[in-house]
């Protein structure tokens, strides 16, 4: 099995399905793969659409919501691909985005995880496709929009890499779990997801560990996929998915970054937290499109 391509979905039926006929519609004769839908108890006829239209679909139907992450790693395990693909179900594809990317990844052995150019719906670059690590400087400088203000300064951009070309083949520290390619031999030393991200967050850890086993970790823009964004969980709840999303900062910075931070400024960054997470209560008060995250156009 060349590559296993695995979707959570949860109350996601519409997109899901143009989802999945731009990624069968995409997939050369010539490709084996195996596609996996893990769904989190739909109400929208989710599973149906999904057996009368995609038989050769493998389904994971779980009876409760149990988190993107767990969700995932269900998928994940059920997988036998040499590559896996962790796949949104708000994803538009490309003819040929995959082999693309699988040819390339059978050339770079010492890459472990790869995306392709992730764009909004106006074909604009969604920049948080590549990332880093989220340190306190690099958060601190993209909420005050200092990355903005200054796009090419390595100092000011360093969240977003907004210093990098678009179309430039570059090595990140993290990127996006819309579109995850994974090569398998990662997950074999490192483990699947951390379960204790019930959302968000999950594909940084993931990133974190795989660089610090000495992966690397590649942006690849030879392909590009739309992404939709704001069509799943965080938009059927969006108060829920915004105390998991800040849940899920905290937990990830608590993890992985706090002990080589000053205690001070981890404080600092806890109470920047608990700041940001009550503004976004309130602000979602007064929304009408409530989204998690980056509204994405």
């Amino acid at each position: 099995m060349d590559i296993s391509f695995v979707i959570v979905s949860f109350n996601t039926k519409e997109i899901l399905q143009s989802s999945l006929t731009s990624l069968i519609e995409s997939i050369s004769d010539s490709l084996i793969y195996e596609i996996i839908v893990v769904d989190n108890n739909s109400h929208d006829g989710t599973i149906f659409m999904l057996e009368e239209n995609y038989p050769e679909i493998k389904i994971i139907g779980i009876n409760k919501n149990i988190g993107y992450t767990q969700a995932m790693n269900m998928g994940l395990r059920a997988s036998s691909g040499n590559y896996l693909v962790q796949l949104n179900p708000d994803v538009i594809l490309e003819p040929g985005s995959f082999e693309k990317m699988l040819e390339w990844m059978n050339l770079n052995s010492d890459v472990g995880i790869c995306t392709p150019k992730v764009v909004n719906r106006d074909g604009t670059l969604q920049k948080q496709c590549r990332r880093s690590f989220a340190k306190p400087w690099d958060v601190i400088t993209y909420f005050l929009g200092l990355d903005r203000l200054f796009p090419e300064s390595r100092l000011f951009g360093r969240y977003l890499l907004t210093y990098l070309k678009e179309d430039q083949i570059s090595e990140v520290d993290a990127v996006s779990g819309s579109c995850m390619f994974i090569r398998k031999d990662v997950i074999d030393q490192i483990g699947y997801l951390d379960e204790r991200f019930f959302a968000y967050q999950e594909d940084a850890d993931f990133c974190f560990r795989a660089k610090h086993a000495g992966w690397e970790i590649v942006y690849l823009p030879l392909t590009r996929v739309v992404h939709y964004g704001g069509q799943g969980g965080s938009k059927n709840e969006p108060y829920k998915a915004i105390k998991v999303w800040h849940r899920s900062y905290y937990l990830y910075y608590r993890k992985n970054l706090a002990k080589d931070t000053f205690f001070l400024v981890n404080w600092f960054m806890y109470l920047a937290m608990g700041f940001k997470l009550i503004f976004s209560l309130v602000g979602a008060m007064f929304q009408k499109d409530k989204v998690v995250g980056t509204r994405k156009p």
